[in-house]
């Protein structure tokens, strides 16, 4: 009996103190999902990515805005958002103390700004995707004459480049139609 109580005196402690104490967990760990706005263009390839649908996009034109959520109640923490974010604004914490005494705290929330067209003002993308695929096209141009109409065309919404496509083509057609007649 003496020799069994030596070995557990030298085994030590077997389990953790938690929650006394803090609890270190794994590297790689995936706990709960967090957004850092700043960084975030709300593209929205995290909501098309989730498997749970525990994320949500919803574009509001009468507002001016869109509002990405996250329902830390539905989340899977399978890292699929952080895996596909582009600007790697979301990533996953070692946070795992996910007890709330409301459900309304489960949710967290982002809004963003829309980029309204120069030709209809119609708002058609956020402000910050915009702002990025602009900086990616400048970054490729050392021409300044051809960098301004690149921010130019970047401000007009796709239905708009899309009438002003067919209607330079019309003309277009129309102009080789009347070289032909003559």
């Amino acid at each position: 009996m003496l020799k069994l109580l030596k070995t557990i005196l030298r085994a030590g402690d077997v389990t953790v103190k938690y929650p006394f104490a803090p609890l270190d967990v794994c590297p790689g760990f995936r706990g709960r999902p967090e957004l850092d706005a700043q960084q975030c263009i709300a593209c929205g390839a995290c909501t098309t990515a989730c498997p749970a649908n525990a994320l949500t996009m919803e574009t509001s034109p009468d507002d001016n805005a869109r509002t990405w959520q996250l329902f830390i109640g539905r989340c899977i923490y399978c890292g699929r958002c952080e895996e596909v974010c582009p600007t790697h604004a979301i990533r996953l914490t070692e946070d795992f103390e996910l007890a709330v005494t409301r459900k309304a705290d489960l949710y967290v929330r982002a809004t963003f700004r829309l980029q309204h067209c120069s030709e209809c003002h119609q708002p058609f993308a956020p402000e910050k995707s915009v702002a990025l695929a602009t900086e990616l096209l400048a970054m490729h141009q050392a021409n300044p004459e051809i960098l301004a109409t690149l921010r130019a065309q970047a401000e007009v919404c796709p239905a708009c480049k899309r009438r002003a496509s067919l209607e330079h083509r019309g003309s277009t057609n129309v102009h080789y139609h009347l070289k032909e007649q003559a």
